[in-house]
């Protein structure tokens, strides 16, 4: 009878542990449960210590923190008719935990293949150009199309970022060729501008000098300084003679015409 009475309560207390253990949850500060009492729902719970009632009640636990997932490489034909293949990177959290486990059964795995046809059509409706320069615009279409949809998830969409853009050989050659050709249009037009600065300058300086003649000869003679300096070889030039000199010649010149 005894040894009745001891497994009697070996047996209490195993299960009075167990009905603990499935009874008794601690939540984190990112986590929440969702209730069920025999099939309905309850209101959210946690974080902290929840108790819910054994067989009679279901808790799920829900993260609310941010989740990552990589949206694998989708093979895209833009509206120019080039075919690339295309990445991804989306974020997401919960804001909603009733929704995310009552409206849809796998919110993860939804978001995912929900991000990947999303990708495949709004970047197949623009153009390579677009795709490449325009990266900011299409993250922003991408993020608010995808958080349109699984908003009623209880899924919000923090941000989307397209991840890579790989292109075909040939169509890397060509933007190779096309940059190349741009760079060498940039530089015949600011040597074009130099240019143009340059014969500006010159004909400013020729004015000027055309108005103070002493401003020539000391040209000349600075002309003369520079290349002592920085030539080694002899270097004969005529002694500039003032043109004031022959100003009284000049005007005798004149006088004996008349």
């Amino acid at each position: 009878m005894a040894q009745i009475n001891f497994l009697g309560l070996t047996i209490a207390v195993i299960l009075g542990i167990y009905l603990f253990s499935i009874s008794v949850y601690v939540l984190r500060e990112y986590e929440r449960g969702v209730g069920f009492r025999l099939g309905r729902l309850m209101p959210v719970k946690g974080p902290g210590l929840v108790i819910i009632l054994p067989i009679i009640d279901k808790l799920v636990r829900v993260s609310l923190r941010t989740v990552t997932i990589e949206v694998p490489v989708q093979d895209v034909v833009t509206k120019d008719n080039v075919s690339v293949q295309v990445s991804a990177v989306v974020y997401f959290r919960v804001i909603d935990p009733n929704k995310s486990v009552t409206e849809i059964e796998d919110f993860n795995y939804a978001t995912s293949q929900i991000s990947q046809t999303t990708l495949r059509s709004v970047l197949g409706q623009s153009n390579l150009d677009d795709l490449l320069a325009k990266r900011d615009e299409l993250n922003a279409q991408l993020e608010k199309i995808i958080d349109d949809q699984t908003e009623p998830w209880g899924v919000e969409v923090k941000h989307v970022e397209v991840k890579n853009v790989d292109l075909p050989i040939d169509m890397q050659r060509a933007i190779a060729r096309q940059a190349e050709a741009e760079r060498e249009r940039r530089a015949k037009i600011i040597h074009a501008q130099g240019e143009h600065q340059a014969a500006e300058e010159l004909s400013s300086a020729a004015s000027i000098i055309s108005k103070q003649p002493i401003a020539l000869q000391l040209r000349f003679l600075q002309t003369l300084a520079e290349m002592a300096t920085e030539s080694k070889s002899t270097v004969v030039a005529p002694i500039p003679i003032p043109m004031d000199l022959f100003k009284p010649f000049m005007e005798m010149y004149k006088k004996v015409e008349e």
